[in-house]
């Protein structure tokens, strides 16, 4: 198995989904920099909206991570859907978490929220979107699950401030005394999303084997 990974890498890093995920970091980086190019003094709620909106817009650009147009005509590999999915993860982690500070950097210091309770809001929206479309690729045959997810997202992003209990205190800004408490929950839907993206990783037992016709069998 030690061998198997270095190999699996390039080919793997050759299906990524660049073109998504270049626009999402671009975006994210000219949205994060508009301040600073404007010439704004922007309050800290709206540094708080801002970060928020950026971390959607990465979350949207990860939604893709799990897109392989090739999973209905290549060979099925030997290696476990579970490894080459954390493989696809692992190498595009390095880059998100540069883009990420980055993104930290760009907003105006002054009225920046606390940089670990945002980035946990941030990795808790990029875990939903990697949870779902990993979820997407378990219970069905669709090789693209990206476009799904990401409008699941966008719908989500607008719905969650207006139906999520006020007490949760989620979507509440830095001065407020629930911050702390918001966060918290923030933690416990990472660890959910995470737990979900590891139980929609292994094939279904009924599916293993089974080839389409005239293709090979799921990647």
């Amino acid at each position: 198995m030690r061998g198997v990974t270095p190999a699996l890498a390039g080919p793997v890093r050759r299906t990524l989904p660049w073109r998504a995920l270049l626009a999402a970091g671009v975006l994210g980086l000219l949205v994060a920099a508009a301040p600073a190019l404007t010439g704004a003094e922007p309050t800290p709620w709206q540094t708080l909206t801002l970060l928020r909106g950026t971390a959607l817009i990465g979350a949207l650009g990860l939604a893709f991570l799990l897109d392989d147009p090739a999973r209905h005509l290549t060979t099925a590999v030997p290696t476990r859907r579970p490894l080459r999915q954390a493989l696809r993860v692992a190498l595009v982690a390095p880059a998100a978490v540069l883009w990420w500070a980055a993104v930290l950097l760009l907003v105006p210091a002054a009225s920046r929220p606390p940089a670990g309770d945002i980035t946990l809001e941030a990795g808790a929206t990029g875990a939903l979107a990697l949870a779902g479309a990993a979820a997407v690729v378990r219970l069905t045959d669709e090789a693209r699950p990206g476009p799904v997810v990401a409008a699941a997202l966008l719908l989500a992003a607008v719905l969650a401030p207006l139906l999520t209990p006020e007490d949760w205190a989620m979507f509440t800004t830095p001065g407020d005394p629930r911050w702390s408490q918001g966060h918290d929950r923030w933690a416990v839907l990472t660890a959910a999303a995470v737990t979900v993206w590891a139980a929609c990783g292994p094939e279904p037992l009924g599916r293993r084997g089974r080839r389409p016709r005239g293709a090979g069998g799921p990647a």
